[in-house]
C-alpha cells in the first residue's frame, strides 16, 4: 500500500472520493492537509454547455481529530462553477459517500453542506 493511500484512512470515509490531496506537511505543533474538491459535475449540469469550471473556494480550515497527540488541520476549497447563461458562480452541496456511523465535527459537516460560490456573479 502506497503512503498516501494509507493516509486516507486516517481521515473521514469517503472524503477521498470527494477532494484529492494536493499538500501535506508535519510540523512539531500539528499536521497540515490541503485537499481540493475533485472537478466532478453533476449529471446534470454535465449536459449543460453552460456550465463551465471557474477555480475554486478560498481554502477553509477545519480541525479534525487529534492524531498521534498533534492536531489535525484540514485545508479545504470546493469548486466554482459559472453558469455562463445567468453569469452566477456556485458550489455543489457535497455528501460522503459513506457517512453513516461517521464522527464528523459540526464545522466539518457546514463547509460539505455550504453550497454557495464565493462571489455570486462573474462581473
Amino acid at each position: 500500500m502506497k503512503t498516501s493511500e494509507a493516509f486516507w484512512m486516517f481521515l473521514p470515509q469517503g472524503l477521498d472520493e470527494l477532494f484529492e490531496m494536493v499538500r501535506f506537511e508535519r510540523t512539531e505543533q500539528a499536521y497540515d492537509i490541503w485537499l481540493d474538491e475533485k472537478k466532478k459535475l453533476s449529471d446534470e449540469d454535465y449536459r449543460n454547455p453552460n456550465i463551465v469550471a471557474r477555480g475554486y473556494t478560498e481554502y477553509v480550515t477545519i480541525q479534525d481529530y487529534p492524531l498521534r497527540g498533534r492536531p489535525v488541520y484540514l485545508h479545504m476549497r470546493k469548486n466554482k462553477w459559472w453558469d455562463k447563461r445567468t453569469n452566477e458562480i456556485s458550489s455543489y452541496n457535497l455528501e460522503l459517500p459513506n457517512e453513516e456511523g461517521t464522527r464528523l465535527s459540526a464545522e466539518f459537516v457546514s463547509f460539505l453542506k455550504d453550497e454557495g460560490g464565493d462571489d455570486g456573479t462573474v462581473d
